[in-house]
Order: C-alpha cells, then structure tokens, then sequence
C-alpha cells in the first residue's frame, strides 16, 4: 500500500509542476465536448431574430464567452489542482480524465 501512495505522491509533485497546462487541458477539452450543446441551446432561442444579430450573438458567445471561460477559470482550475494534497492529486486527475473519456466516447 505504501508503495501506491509513493507513486501517487511522486506523480502528484510532477503534476503539480504542469497544473497550469493540465488545467489548460481538462476546459480546452470540456469546452469541445460541451461547447456545441450550449450552441444549440443559443441557437434555439435566437433563431427568429435577424441574421446580423445571431451572427453577433454567436461570436460573442464563441470568441467572447468561451475565451473568457478559458482565460478566467483555467488559472481557478490550476490554483485548485496545485491546493490538493499530494495523495489525492494524481487519482483525482486520472479519474476525471477517465470520466472525460467516457463522456467523450458517449458523445460520438
């Protein structure tokens, strides 16, 4: 048992000195899986206004929205990753990439 909460721990520091990208990764990824469900719902709402307004719509939500998300929660994302204690990093992050998996393989 020691020797899992070794590597847990030694992979853990390692991660720690990637949070920033590992975060960069996890919202660039849930943007893609999430991102053209939000589109639709947008798209349903605004579909009897006039072309020029969706369109502006549209790229405030894509360049705007979706930037601002990346910018604004992926340093929150990594301060949180690097708060978490060095046993419970790396399997926090092996399960949430896992669970990303399946969602992405659910989606396609």
């Amino acid at each position: 048992m020691d020797a899992f909460l070794d590597i847990f721990i030694q992979l853990s520091l390692w991660c720690k000195k990637y949070s920033y990208e590992t975060a960069l990764a996890i919202m660039a990824t849930l943007i893609v899986l999430f991102g053209n469900k939000v589109n639709l719902v947008i798209k349903g709402h605004i579909n009897r206004l006039n072309f020029i307004i969706r369109t502006s719509i549209f790229i405030l939500v894509c360049a705007v929205g979706y930037g601002a998300v990346l910018i604004f929660l992926t340093p929150w994302l990594a301060d949180l990753l690097i708060s978490l204690h060095n046993q419970i990093l790396s399997p926090i992050l092996l399960l949430l990439f896992i669970g990303i998996g399946v969602v992405a393989d659910r989606n396609y």
